[in-house]
């Protein structure tokens, strides 16, 4: 299957371990960004992708090009403009004491990008699966457009158009509300990826709350996902995912599908001495794509992505560079750990 994402590549700096931010002077430096993830899960599971994004023409801006190539990334489509890569700072949670991120993104190259910066005929010839997330549109109001442009190019062209709400609260900052830009954005996908908080803070849907160590009933979301696909008739089918925080290193995780021919809660998977949960929500993304394109039906490929993203909390860094037959050993209930020779 081809591929097209497009977002930010981004530098992410990290301590050591969960250390606090400058508790030392060690800062372990890593490329990432949501639909960056998606693209190396995919690519590393045989589909061929390519990344729409805009890079420096600087050496930083070199080293991100290298590692997307070394991810097996089709690079020839990312813009080398723009004064500065965006970048964020990620501190390791543990225990009671929660992870925080810190974003440096203001004026980067993607974010000053407007719909003119790219030939759409060349971007999306022979693409036959498009996907973008909120994170795009939040950064500034050309980014919004490029977003909204995107969507509809990759339609024209026949692809079919996931969209991750991801709504992240410190970058909606330019004037208008998520609601107000999402909207028309969700009203050209077909699949919709969510939580109940990005159901809430970018759609204005309230749902069932579930927070700190509570247990997530999944069979309560059903109503949630059919509100979401009655809003929006234009969505084939809304996944959304279910975290229960039982410390920044112990969480349950799950998800729920809903199509419009029917409804699934996914397997549970409890997650203990939790790595990196960043790039988790991507890792499921990419999980669900290739299983819609590659299993039976959506039972497995749900499953198939809960496990992908299960295992993403095992590495750390953004990418989740677990194989495809880690992957179906894992979905098929292998979870023991057991060193194999």
């Amino acid at each position: 299957m081809n591929v097209a994402v497009l977002g930010e590549v981004l530098l992410r700096l990290s301590p050591p371990g969960a250390e606090r931010l400058f508790q030392s002077s060690v800062l372990r430096a890593n490329f990432g960004g949501a639909e960056a993830n998606v693209a190396v899960s995919l690519a590393g599971w045989g589909h061929a992708v390519r990344v729409l994004s805009v890079l420096p023409a600087n050496a930083v801006g070199d080293a991100a090009l290298e590692e997307l190539r070394k991810k097996g990334l089709e690079t020839s489509f990312i813009r080398r403009a723009g004064d500065r890569l965006g970048i964020y700072f990620a501190e390791t949670g543990s225990g009671p004491r929660p992870s925080r991120v810190i974003y440096d993104r203001a004026r980067s190259g993607l974010a000053e990008a407007g719909p003119g910066d790219f030939d759409w005929d060349r971007t999306m010839a022979g693409v036959d699966w498009f996907h973008v997330s909120g994170i795009t549109p939040a950064l500034s109001a050309s980014a919004a457009a490029l977003t909204e442009v995107a969507i509809g190019e990759a339609r024209r062209s026949g692809a079919t158009v996931s969209l991750d709400l991801n709504f992240r609260a410190k970058l909606w900052r330019y004037g208008p509300a998520a609601p107000e830009v999402m909207d028309p954005l969700v009203r050209r996908a077909d699949l919709l990826f969510a939580n109940e908080e990005d159901c809430q803070r970018a759609l204005g849907m309230s749902g069932p709350q579930a927070s700190g160590g509570e247990d997530i009933d999944a069979g309560a979301y059903e109503d949630l996902a059919t509100r979401v696909l009655e809003a929006y008739p234009n969505l084939s089918r809304v996944a959304i995912t279910l975290r229960e925080s039982h410390g920044a290193d112990e969480n349950v995780w799950s998800a729920v599908l809903r199509s419009r021919a029917g409804y699934w809660a996914g397997p549970r998977h409890r997650l203990r001495a939790i790595v990196d949960r960043i790039g988790a929500g991507d890792a499921f993304a990419a999980g669900l794509i290739h299983g819609l394109a590659s299993l039976p039906d959506e039972r497995a490929a749900l499953a198939f992505a809960l496990a992908a993203s299960a295992l993403k909390h095992t590495v750390p860094g953004d990418f989740n560079i677990a194989s495809e037959a880690e992957v179906v050993a894992l979905a098929a209930g292998d979870s023991s750990g057991r060193i194999r020779r």
